[in-house]
């Protein structure tokens, strides 16, 4: 299961490159045993004729082309509708088929944010992340750096990312792991209580879904 962190207290910043990583270290050097695993399993299923180089392929490029859009929909729509916010609280993954999106098999967990809790995820194992609701993480994502810092100074981390938040709020930090993954559901913008969900949906962001800036309106 996922694990919660609620470090909030001073470390050495250590010598992260300000502010964020270019590159995934993960391509700086030889494939990581879960990397290598992960070829020779699909050489194997191949081989094997579970299925074809070519499905295989088909299926790589439709996961690569999933985007924030999904995610973004889910949360305009918990923004307006409190039924259904509790609902994606409940289970992402039940309330995603009623609104006919694929939130893929492994379960997610939605986590709000309000005045007092900041939630932010993480995952510091390797980059288990909810692609099917969010897309491709980014490369800061999948970062030593990112995995590392994130769990032991978050504040310090936000701020780099220019979400600077008060003394008082506190910061939950939750590491994604491959049986459970975590979505935030960021606090809806002031002024925005006459748009529809269309509207709503244009202003969540992937970074905002991670949980790690705030949302404005233009």
């Amino acid at each position: 299961m996922g694990s919660e962190h609620g470090h909030d207290h001073e470390h050495d910043h250590g010598d992260w490159p300000y502010p964020h990583p270019k590159q995934p270290d993960l391509e700086d050097g030889p494939l990581t045993h879960h990397m290598a695993m992960t070829e020779a399993v699909a050489e194997l299923l191949i081989d094997k004729g579970i299925f074809s180089a070519d499905e295989f392929r088909r299926q790589l490029e439709l996961m690569d082309s999933k985007s924030p859009a999904e995610g973004a929909r889910m949360v305009a729509r918990a923004w307006a509708d409190p039924d259904f916010k509790a609902h994606m609280l409940e289970d992402v993954n039940a309330a995603a088929k009623e609104m006919d999106i694929d939130a893929g098999g492994i379960p997610i967990m939605a986590v709000k944010n309000t005045p007092d809790v900041h939630n932010v995820i993480v995952c510091t194992l390797c980059s288990c992340y909810p692609r099917n609701l969010i897309g491709l993480p980014p490369d800061w994502y999948k970062s030593r750096a990112y995995r590392s810092r994130m769990v032991r100074e978050p504040r310090a981390v936000l701020a780099e990312f220019g979400t600077v938040l008060p003394d008082d709020v506190e910061i939950r930090v939750h590491d994604s792991t491959a049986d459970l993954r975590y979505l935030v559901i960021p606090r809806r913008p002031e002024g925005t209580e006459g748009m529809d969900e269309e509207a709503l949906t244009a202003l969540v962001t992937r970074d905002s879904l991670i949980g790690v800036t705030h949302l404005k309106t233009e």
